[in-house]
């Protein structure tokens, strides 16, 4: 199989943040078949979506190189969350967490299966996730519409 450029989204609000996020990147550079490429700068953000009481994120993107499947990526990221700490059982949508993966693009794929959907269902609505992807690729575009992810950066911050 070739390998594809794969985007992988990144956020902590429970513990030392950072350090959740820096021991996830060197675990993505562990995955099998997989290359860190880059990593955006990490960004405190306040929470979306999130329960009452939610403490701030920090958020980042991180460029990798794989030959694995889209699924086995996901696995390896659900695997990443659970040896940092992240237990999902349970656990409420956009509760606060040590670690949260989320594969936003592989390559220029289209995925929808229940519990794998790519690109990112609400990545172009989220500036967390947009400025840190547009630091290390500027030039990406939606695969979905082509619309260029600065323009849905551009509309956000308008």
């Amino acid at each position: 199989m070739n390998s594809v450029q794969a985007y992988i989204g990144l956020g902590s609000n429970l513990g030392d943040r950072e350090t959740n996020l820096r021991s996830a990147l060197l675990k993505l550079g562990e995955l099998p078949q997989t290359r860190l490429v880059r990593e955006s700068s990490f960004i405190e953000t306040e929470p979306v979506d999130s329960p009452d009481g939610s403490g701030p994120f920090i958020n980042g993107v991180a460029e990798l190189e794989t030959s694995l499947s889209p699924r086995d990526l996901l696995e390896g990221l659900l695997g990443i969350e659970r040896d940092l700490g992240r237990d999902r059982r349970g656990q409420s949508r956009n509760a606060p967490r040590t670690l949260d993966l989320d594969l936003l693009l592989y390559g220029e794929q289209l995925i929808d299966e229940p519990d794998l959907q790519v690109p990112h269902p609400r990545m172009s609505e989220r500036e967390f996730v947009l400025w840190p992807l547009l630091q290390i690729a500027s030039r990406l575009s939606d695969p979905r519409t082509g619309e260029p992810f600065a323009d849905a950066y551009q509309k956000l911050k308008a």
